[in-house]
Formats: C-alpha cells, sequence, structure tokens
C-alpha cells in the first residue's frame, strides 16, 4: 500500500459495520478505507437469504463491484477512488478517500494473551500492522462489536464504534412531544392574541417569545387549578396557531371504554383520533398504555367511524430469551404468539357481558374480519390503502427497515409506532441509533405528525412499584 497525505486517516472496516449500513463506505468523507481479506470472506458467508443482513451484505457487494470497475490503470493495490453520489447511498456527489483491500501478507503478530485465529483477532493483528507501518498516519479499527473494541484497546489499536447513523449524541435530547408552560404564558403572549370558537374548537392565534422553539401538534401544559392543554397546529419564528386539546379523562369522551389517565395518555389519544395526523409515535416504558391507547383509538376509528378499512398490527420479531424455533401455520399463526401484548389488550377492549359466549365469539369474528397480524418480512413492496398500521416494539428497528416500512403507506393510512428505546433486543443498535429515535427526530417539524412521551405507569400498583424498585 502506498503512502498517502499524512492528514487522511485510515479507517479499518469490521464485517459488522457494512451489515449495519452498506453505506458506511462513502461516510468516511476524505479519509482512507481498508478492508482485510476476512471481512470480505465473512461477507460472502452472510449474502445469502432474505434477511435484512443479507440484503445489506449483497448491497455492499454490488457497491464494492463498482468501485473496483471503475479502478485506474494503477491498479487495487494504489487504492481505489471512492467516488461518492451513487444513487442507492443518498450522498451528494464527488470524490471520498481512497479504498485499499488487503493485496499483500501483513505480520500478524499479537500478545500471548491473544490466541487463536478467530476472524476477530485477524481483524486486529491487520489493524495492528497497519498501525506499525503506517506511524505517519492514524489507523483507526470501526466496529460495532463492543469486545473487539476493548481487544483492540488493550494491544494498542485506536478503536470507534460507527456513530454515523447515530440521531443525538444523547437519548435526553430526544424531543419529547410536550412543552410545560410558564405561569407567566397568558401575560407574556396575550398581545395581539386572537381567539375563535370553530366546529365546537377553539382556537388561538398568538405571538411571543415561545412560539418559535414550538413544532407542529407539539402539546402543551400549563399545570394549575385552571389547567390549561393545547395542540400546536402551526407554528413559525413569528406566530403560532394552537387548539385546546379534547378532554379524554371524562368518562362521556371515553374511547371504547377506555379514558385518559393523566394528561400524556390525553395528548396521545388526541393524536392518535386525529384524522390530519398520518404518523404518530408512542414512547413509554411498559405499563404506560402505549397498546391500550391505540388500539381504542384504532378500534373506534375502524368500527365505529369507518375511517379506516383494517387494522393491521406487526411487530419486530427479537426473543428476549432462547427463540422457540420454527413456527407451523399461516403468516398469521406464525406472528400470534408474538403479538400477546396486542392480543391481551383486545381482550381487555373486546370483553362483554351481552349475549354470554355467542355474543363474545361473534365480537371475536367481527375483529377477525377487520384485524390482520403481518409479519415485517412481508412489507417489501407492498402498499397499503385505508389502513391503519400499528408497529410494536419499534425500537428494534433500524433506521432503513424504519424507512422501508413508513414508505408503504398509501393514500388513507395512519401509521403508529409503539416502543421504549430502553429496552432495545437487537445487536449493535443503541438509543440514539434506533430506527424510532430516527423518525422521531426526522418528523417532528412535519406537520402531519405527532408524538409523546408517555412517562406515568397505570397498569397496576404492583407494576409500577416493580419498574421503579428493580
Amino acid at each position: 500500500m502506498s503512502k498517502a497525505d499524512s492528514g487522511k486517516r485510515l479507517f479499518v472496516l469490521d464485517t459488522n459495520v457494512l451489515m449495519h449500513d452498506p453505506t458506511a463506505l462513502f461516510r468516511f468523507q476524505e479519509h482512507d478505507i481498508y478492508l482485510p481479506m476476512v471481512v470480505l470472506e465473512e461477507l460472502d458467508r452472510s449474502k445469502k437469504g432474505v434477511s435484512e443482513v443479507a440484503r445489506n451484505v449483497r448491497q455492499v457487494s454490488r457497491f464494492l463491484d463498482e468501485i473496483i470497475g471503475q479502478q485506474s490503470d494503477n491498479g487495487i493495490a494504489d487504492g481505489l477512488p471512492i467516488v461518492v453520489g451513487h444513487t442507492d447511498t443518498g450522498l451528494p456527489n464527488g470524490c471520498s478517500g481512497r479504498l485499499f483491500f488487503e493485496t499483500e501478507l501483513l505480520p500478524q503478530t499479537l500478545p500471548d494473551s491473544l490466541p487463536g485465529t478467530s476472524a476477530d483477532n485477524t481483524i486486529l493483528a491487520i489493524a495492528l500492522a497497519l498501525q506499525n507501518d503506517a506511524r505517519h498516519r492514524r489507523v483507526t479499527l470501526v466496529s460495532k462489536d463492543i469486545n473487539l473494541r476493548l481487544k483492540a484497546s488493550i494491544v494498542g489499536v485506536h478503536a470507534e464504534d460507527y456513530n454515523n447513523d447515530q440521531v443525538l449524541d444523547d437519548v435526553d435530547l430526544l424531543y419529547s412531544g410536550q412543552q410545560e408552560l410558564a405561569a407567566d404564558f397568558w401575560e407574556s403572549h396575550s398581545k395581539n392574541m386572537e381567539s375563535w370558537q370553530e366546529n365546537g374548537r377553539t382556537f388561538y392565534r398568538m405571538h411571543g417569545p415561545m412560539t418559535g422553539n414550538w413544532h407542529p401538534n407539539q402539546c402543551l401544559i400549563l399545570p394549575g387549578e385552571q389547567g390549561f392543554s393545547a395542540l400546536v397546529r402551526e407554528a413559525s419564528d413569528a406566530h403560532a396557531l394552537i387548539e385546546t386539546a379534547t378532554d379524554y379523562s371524562s368518562p362521556r369522551h371515553s374511547v371504547w371504554g377506555i379514558h385518559a389517565r393523566n394528561p400524556e395518555q390525553n395528548f396521545a389519544l388526541n393524536l392518535l383520533l386525529d384524522p390530519e395526523i398520518d404518523f404518530v409515535t408512542l414512547l413509554g416504558a411498559a405499563g404506560t398504555g402505549k397498546t391500550l391507547l391505540t388500539l381504542a383509538a384504532a378500534l373506534m376509528q375502524t368500527l365505529d367511524e369507518n375511517r379506516y378499512k383494517e387494522i393491521i398490527m406487526t411487530r419486530v420479531t427479537v426473543p428476549v430469551g432462547e427463540d422457540i424455533g420454527f413456527l407451523p401455520g399461516t403468516e398469521e399463526e406464525k406472528m400470534t404468539p408474538w403479538m400477546g401484548a396486542l392480543m391481551d389488550n383486545l381482550e381487555v377492549l373486546t370483553r362483554t357481558d351481552i349475549g354470554g359466549e355467542w355474543g363474545q365469539e361473534a365480537t371475536n369474528d367481527l375483529l377477525r374480519n377487520r384485524i390482520k397480524i403481518r409479519s415485517l418480512n412481508f412489507m417489501r413492496g407492498r402498499t397499503f390503502l385505508n389502513r391503519l398500521l400499528i408497529l410494536d416494539e419499534a425500537q428494534n428497528l433500524t433506521s432503513k427497515q424504519m424507512k422501508t416500512l413508513i414508505t408503504r403507506a398509501g393514500p388513507g393510512t395512519k401509521i403508529v409506532c409503539l416502543g421504549n428505546i430502553a429496552q432495545i433486543d437487537t445487536p449493535y443498535l443503541t438509543e440514539t441509533t434506533s430506527g424510532l429515535t430516527y423518525v422521531v427526530d426526522r418528523f417532528k417539524n412535519w406537520l402531519h405528525s405527532g408524538h409523546i412521551i408517555l412517562r406515568r405507569g397505570e397498569r397496576s400498583r404492583l407494576a409500577d412499584f416493580a419498574s421503579d424498585a428493580l
């Protein structure tokens, strides 16, 4: 490998980086990339199948084939220019760094404390050899594997996580969808304020220092004896239009027998029942009511108002413990064990004493015709028209998987994403790189989306105490 500009860094990529993000080849700006041969072998072993990882690997192979196909007369040993701007990358045009492959045998010497010839140790040995050979530049091993980064630090190789898909620096910066107003809110924003009623709803157009920080459909709450809750309908630096929120905490405004038990749940029902909002994200810990509120709103809009043709429920099939293995039956029967949380809430919402067992069976037949359980594995290429799509456990999706799902929505379709970013079961995903965090941040300024974080548990006093104490 030829000597390069000392201002450039050399990044050695682990296999899991490319499996996680095929466009990682194009995301190191002007710096160079080195791919060990063992990485290409691991990619080759993972290319078969219909999983998301297999698709990513095949996309990496296509990118590499194009880069090699555009090589100059200098050959592969001198590095291949990485031309950014491919239609599949979504990145601006331009030439990045250079791509180097392992074209010569490097001395692989590791400490005796790291025996064996595993793929990780081979990558680590190559990074160490490059670091000893190219002392004029900084060599960095990039991996999503924490253990490999730990071993790299032990042997003296600089290692980093792949952070290009990180949405936020800290999860505490995540948009909450709600803002508590100051006690002097009306005094500081009443100048030139307009108010009117339209179809039983109250609107305010106001000017003030806080309006420039609001987002569309953000929930505003003014606590106190004469509490006030509203949703932002329009927001700009000059003014904002807000609408008072419907009170679903009273039994007369219940939704399929369910009423809000706290302000966050009330805001959630406002977002779920608003026909002008096409995309809703609800975050919260276990027992905060995400699934129950969503199903109640879905049943009301599908069965009572006929706004949607049917409800489609799905979730990511990532087991918490040992996988239960092959499941026989149809797609819906295979998904049933994964949809236990949704089915438990359906039992609560559809429980009836009218007609006894015959009445309950009739209710179940009606629900089976209007509620469909689908697998995410077969979503690619589909288009949903006038459907309400509920995605549970959305924190286990990557940003690319989330994009694939949301772009399935056709006219009249609403998508609701539920999740708890503190319970991520997918390898290599964190709170700041989850697809759920990604869409919350990207959709917060869109006029037809809404988001709220449910913070108060309402399942039972036992569940609330266990959530806090354990």
